[in-house]
């Protein structure tokens, strides 16, 4: 590790001058590396990139509903953006692991990106406040921000399922688990999905109940798009 990290990386991917460079090492340090890490960090980072995003949205949707807001949310800090924003910095090129994690790879692990950007927004946080946090993550997630999709869009099938014969007078789909095969680390569930109204079945499968639920609502989905009912 070079005698000027991390504060050659701050100032480089996210024109960052620490005043306590103590805070952004120990966000970029992992716990499978010995000293302090990045937990406690974490923990912070999240509860205030949750607040600021939440702020965002509030003031772009004026409109939306708590729910969609929640989606929107939820579309932003989960671990798969929050760990691409994390890929697009170079962070794990700045992140002190141990050797084991090293060794397979955690510096492109999802779950040790996305939590390590996270410590760096909780640092930035206590390093210099709420306002500069504010500014540092319009920064990292304005892109994102322009991406978002129709809020529509991001509901589960089951919701959607379920709004749309809402919105019809129909009663709603009832599931029923049919069918349970393999070993307890490794069972697939077989469900069926149905719309008594219309007198429809279908059929879903997935590797949890709530994989095989929203796989058979998909399935209703696309019927009633071609059936025109409903």
């Amino acid at each position: 590790m070079q005698a000027d990290w991390p504060q050659r990386w701050l100032r480089e991917a996210l024109d960052i001058v620490p005043r306590d460079s103590s805070l952004y090492a120990a966000a970029l340090t992992h716990r499978s590396a010995s000293g302090r890490n990045n937990e406690r960090l974490e923990f912070l980072g999240d509860a205030v990139l949750n607040l600021l995003i939440a702020e965002t949205l509030y003031a772009r949707f004026p409109i939306a509903p708590e729910g969609d807001l929640s989606r929107l949310r939820a579309r932003l800090v989960s671990a798969e953006p929050l760990a691409d924003i994390a890929l697009g910095l170079g962070l794990g090129d700045a992140l002190q692991l141990g050797s084991g994690e090293l060794k397979t790879g955690g510096f492109r692990r999802e779950s040790i990106l996305s939590d390590a950007l996270e410590a760096v927004i909780g640092a930035c946080y206590l390093d210099a406040g709420l306002e500069a946090t504010r500014s540092l993550v319009a920064r990292l997630f304005s892109v994102a921000l322009e991406r978002l999709p129709d809020v529509e869009t991001l509901k589960d099938p089951k919701t959607r399922l379920q709004e749309r014969l809402q919105a019809r007078g129909f009663s709603l789909p009832t599931y029923t688990v049919e069918k349970i095969a393999g070993e307890p680390h490794a069972q697939t569930f077989a469900v069926r999905c149905e719309v008594t109204a219309l007198g429809l079945e279908f059929d879903g499968e997935g590797s949890s109940r709530r994989r095989a639920e929203q796989d058979a609502a998909t399935r209703a989905l696309a019927a009633l798009d071609v059936d025109g009912r409903a």
